[in-house]
């Protein structure tokens, strides 16, 4: 039996894990759940878990979930919580469900312990890859990547060399404004960004879905992961989501990892690799694979692209910083401060400014920082560019739109 700590355990990784622990009763030991402030959510899954540790990241609700957990189950509150836990309990693999910068940290006490880490929060590689994945060298430990894209290009790549590989094709599905014409992206609104057409994730990950600035970070996850540079990493537009990634060998030869859009596949070969157990999840199927297309990424309507590219060539904080400022960048178009069209000018404008600090993750979470600073400075000055107080909807419909700035890196 398996011990296992659950990072973000009331979120959609979370709950899905849980979802697949259920049909794998007797494999798993839950040692530890951590949530940031769902604390009835966390209550009830410990109830039925019954694990050693939990961890509630909002303390102001601590006493509530105490008075909720069974007997024997520790809890650790506050905005260290999680760390705590991770360093506490003794488990084989933690699952990263934590979305954002928020997860970093986790991951690196994780990759201290020499753990398994079954990661999908991106955003670690994203701010600290380079740190990360010299520390799981130096400790012994193991990172499987979840992200479904990550994930099969790791099941593609299982017992190959990657000197052998061409290139690596990540496919997206274009998110819900692939086919809409330009001119009508500046009027799109939160509630259509978050309408995606095939998956069922959070917010910041559907938004980013949509301006393709998710791809994007996953650009950047992959080049750390499997230390590919930028030629031989490319992006399909796939609308339908069945083939998860590709990687193409020096012979020419393709092999493709293909499922239904259903992040329990790539939780279910995390939790059980090296082996391949049974699930009951779908396989192949005529209705779903009926029809397969790939079409080439459009630059021009999805600049965000490119940005993930420009972070591998530049490197250092860049990261970091282009991921801040998307995280901000997309919690104020949700409040409908922001324009859609303007998250990737944002981000643009944000990682031309980047402070250039890359020694330490202490160093990559201060940039983090600055550039949330600078994301919010941005926004701010185009809010007060508006010419009449007005709704939100309103002033976010008519603000002008950001001016591009060079992409300068060093």
């Amino acid at each position: 039996m398996r011990s296992l700590l659950l990072l973000g355990s009331t979120g959609s990784i979370g709950t899905q894990t849980l979802e697949l622990l259920r049909d794998s009763r007797g494999s798993f030991r839950v040692e530890g759940l951590a949530a940031q402030r769902s604390w009835r959510e966390l209550a009830a899954q410990a109830r039925e878990f019954v694990p050693r540790f939990v961890a509630l990241s909002d303390a102001s609700a601590a006493d509530d979930l105490r008075r909720e957990l069974p007997a024997g189950t520790h809890l650790f509150s506050g905005p260290d919580a999680v760390l705590e836990l991770c360093r506490a309990a003794e488990f084989d693999v933690a699952v990263h469900g934590i979305v954002g910068a928020a997860g970093v940290r986790a991951s690196e006490v994780v990759l201290q312990r020499g753990k398994t880490l079954a990661l999908a929060n991106k955003e670690s590689l994203v701010v600290a890859g380079t740190l990360l994945m010299q520390l799981a060298r130096e400790r012994g430990a193991t990172i499987l990547p979840v992200d479904s894209e990550h994930s099969a290009v790791f099941q593609c790549l299982r017992g190959k060399d990657l000197g052998r590989v061409r290139r690596v094709i990540l496919t997206g599905s274009g998110g819900p404004f692939r086919t809409t014409p330009r001119e009508e992206l500046a009027r799109v609104t939160p509630a259509q960004a978050l309408r995606h057409p095939n998956w069922s994730m959070g917010p910041r990950i559907t938004v980013g879905s949509a301006t393709l600035m998710n791809k994007a970070l996953e650009i950047i996850e992959l080049h750390h992961l499997f230390g590919l540079d930028r030629d031989r990493i490319q992006v399909a537009i796939h609308p339908q989501s069945i083939v998860h990634s590709l990687v193409e060998f020096v012979d020419g030869s393709v092999i493709a990892q293909m499922g239904p859009p259903d992040m329990r596949g790539p939780i279910h070969h995390a939790l059980h690799h090296p082996d391949r157990a049974p699930a009951r999840l779908t396989g192949f199927d005529f209705s779903a694979f009926r029809q397969l297309t790939f079409e080439e990424p459009d630059f021009e309507r999805f600049p965000a692209l490119e940005l993930g590219y420009a972070c591998i060539e530049g490197g250092s904080d860049c990261g970091a910083v282009v991921n801040a400022a998307d995280e901000v960048a997309v919690e104020a178009f949700l409040r409908e401060d922001l324009r859609f069209e303007d998250i990737v000018r944002l981000n643009q404008r944000v990682l031309a400014r980047r402070p250039g600090l890359d020694r330490s993750i202490e160093d990559l979470l201060a940039a983090d920082t600055a550039a949330r600073a600078m994301a919010l400075h941005e926004i701010a000055l185009l809010r007060a560019g508006t010419t009449r107080p007005a709704p939100a909807s309103d002033a976010a419909r008519s603000a002008p739109p950001l001016a591009r700035e060079p992409r300068a890196l060093s």
